[in-house]
């Protein structure tokens, strides 16, 4: 059985020293192009594979990235995950995900693990109050950014979109088009960006002396959660039904939609519109094309990665803070009363 070529024998093969092919391998910018090339040719001759395992060990983390989210089976956290794992790529790193499944306990289980998998760095959309066990982690060498969650700057980076204008220009966008008996579908409101997006919609109904806001609580933020709901609705009754409806988030209000229409009872604008938040692909395709606000989900993914490129590099990081501002996409679900539906997008 022939012998696993090492990094001396790399060294070797190319004429080099051993410290000169740790640099092609590490520090690849402080190498001549033709010393990188002698180099990655005997690796190529040799077959060598380096060993991150014993990198690892040696330098005190990977070149992996934590990142746990709240529900990957979101389509929103989906896309965010995607981007940082395409800008983590560029970087020569990858991305282990979590699920936390909006569960504390299961949160903490992966913040334990990635720290054992000794991580260069960690993005998280935490379920609650996290703070102790991140300065923990900080101390231990492994630097954090909150991801769809503002943070306090002395303590944190983070990446996150005002949720509260959001939700404002949902409740806004549906007022305008004459509703003024709103609901709000979403829950649990200890959700920060469910709360949030409450916030902004309750600002907007209070610039209009006739309008009314009723808060209905989900037991999720899911489509069988949306539907529940819905079905609620349509045991009401027409004369009960809310002239306009502002989801949390697509899931819900798609879930709302399907309750609504499948008796045939309810149109969509017609009797009631809907919007939603996150503008997932699902929107477009949806039976009646849903309105909903644009989260900027790839800019998201990329602008996390880069906060902690900054904390990994920087012996004495400035942190920050970076907030997007939301996107309202109209789309036939809130045509106005009267008027030609909006095309989808």
């Amino acid at each position: 059985m022939n012998r696993t070529a090492s990094i001396k024998d790399v060294a070797t093969h190319a004429g080099v020293a051993v410290g000169t092919v740790s640099n092609v391998l590490n520090y690849p910018d402080r190498v001549s192009d033709r010393t990188k090339e002698r180099v990655l040719r005997a690796i190529d001759d040799l077959g060598f594979v380096r060993n991150d395992a014993a990198r690892q060990l040696r330098v005190g983390h990977s070149r992996t990235i934590g990142l746990i989210v709240l529900d990957v089976g979101n389509p929103f956290f989906t896309s965010v995950v995607r981007a940082a794992e395409d800008a983590a790529a560029l970087q020569g790193s990858a991305v282990l995900l979590g699920d936390s499944g909006h569960n504390a306990g299961r949160e903490a289980n992966y913040i334990d693990l990635f720290q054992e998998q000794r991580v260069q760095g960690l993005l998280i959309s935490p379920v609650g109050d996290v703070t102790d066990r991140l300065d923990l982690l900080r101390e231990r060498g492994v630097p954090t950014v909150l991801v769809d969650r503002l943070a306090d700057e002395s303590k944190f980076s983070s990446v996150a979109v005002d949720d509260d204008a959001g939700g404002y220009l949902a409740a806004r966008h549906l007022l305008d088009t004459g509703r003024r008996r709103l609901a709000f579908v979403g829950g649990p409101t200890s959700i920060r960006q469910v709360a949030d997006r409450l916030q902004g919609a309750q600002r907007a109904v209070k610039e209009e002396p006739d309008a009314m806001l009723e808060v209905l609580e989900a037991e999720g933020q899911t489509v069988l959660a949306g539907r529940s709901v819905g079905d609620t609705l349509v045991e009401r009754g027409r004369a009960e039904l809310p002239e306009g409806i502002f989801c949390a988030n697509d899931l819900l209000a798609l879930g709302v939609m399907q309750s609504l229409t499948m008796t045939h009872t309810f149109r969509i604008p017609e009797d009631v519109a809907l919007i939603g938040y996150d503008d997932i692909d699902f929107s477009v395709s949806a039976v009646v094309p849903l309105s909903s606000i644009r989260q900027p989900t790839e800019l998201l993914g990329r602008t996390a990665i880069e906060l902690l490129s900054e904390e990994v590099e920087s012996q004495n990081p400035v942190h920050r803070s970076v907030v997007f501002t939301p996107e309202l996409v109209v789309r036939q679900s809130t045509a106005a009363r009267g008027t030609s539906r909006p095309s989808a997008g």
